[in-house]
């Protein structure tokens, strides 16, 4: 069998073999790697505070390895913008979060949540009171300078937008609602203010966990890529052994061919 394996056609065979299960390895390596979401995300410094503008950009989509990274940012509230978000929890207890619209000194748009409330009524109150003092900023021109951490946009809201009850914050679909439109684009993300305003408490925003998570279905791909990876080698071997077992019964039909008796021969 090894005498078929060394000829030239089998041994190109084994090269072209080699060469599969050696993409089918790097592709299980791949996903191996991508099994695994601590990496970049947690060990970056997420303590230490970088301008907003020099991790993100407007209208780019939000990585997960910004997500919990405290940032410093500057700019404006609108004061017709000031929102209200419920279902917020803060210690387990349900509540409300103050959230402004501020316009960045380059002029993009920001969603920033600046405290929570327990009771709707306090919620609305400091919004109120928010945007009259931002209605007075606005004449004097004067900045803002917020430092927080910098959170992922949350998904579209499916329940009682009609109704006015805002429940989510997802910077997509502030930009439909805020009056004023930010003509320089959008932070996918929003800020969680490090320090809540007067009359609210500050909203629990955590360093980001530094635990490993596994991704299963990628390890599972992982082995797949191992077996076809194997199994390239194994079609190889099984084409070599059909062909020797093929020149072995040849051999052997052809001697039993030559040894058998001529059908006119007479004893």
């Amino acid at each position: 069998m090894w005498a078929v394996a060394r000829r030239p056609r089998w041994i190109a065979a084994l090269a072209l073999a080699l060469g599969i299960a050696a993409a089918f390895a790097a592709l299980g390596q791949w996903q191996l790697e991508r099994s695994f979401a601590s990496g970049d995300i947690v060990t970056r410094e997420t303590e230490k505070a970088v301008p907003l503008d020099e991790l993100a950009r407007p209208g780019a989509p939000m990585q997960a390895a910004w997500d919990g990274q405290l940032v410093t940012v500057e700019g404006e509230f609108v004061a017709d913008d000031f929102l209200v978000i419920g279902d917020r929890f803060h210690d387990g207890t349900p509540g409300y979060w103050v959230l402004g619209h501020l316009v960045t000194t380059e002029g993009v748009g920001l969603a920033a949540a600046l405290g929570w409330a327990e009771n709707e009524s306090d919620a609305v109150r400091v919004s109120e009171e928010l945007a009259a003092e931002a209605a007075q900023v606005d004449a004097n021109r004067q900045l803002v300078a917020l430092e927080g951490r910098y959170a992922q946009g949350e998904g579209p809201q499916d329940s009682d937008l009609e109704g006015g009850r805002l429940t989510t914050v997802s910077p997509p679909a502030l930009v439909n609602i805020w009056s004023q439109f930010d003509e320089a684009g959008t932070f996918g993300g929003y800020l969680i203010v490090d320090e809540a305003v007067d009359g609210l408490e500050s909203i629990d925003a955590p360093i980001p966990s530094g635990e490993v998570e596994i991704n299963w279905l990628n390890i599972f791909y992982a082995v797949e890529w191992a077996v076809f990876a194997g199994f390239a080698v194994f079609l190889w071997w099984r084409l070599v052994k059909d062909a020797w077992e093929l020149e072995v019964e040849e051999a052997a039909a052809a001697a039993s061919g030559e040894s058998a008796p001529s059908g006119g021969e007479l004893n």
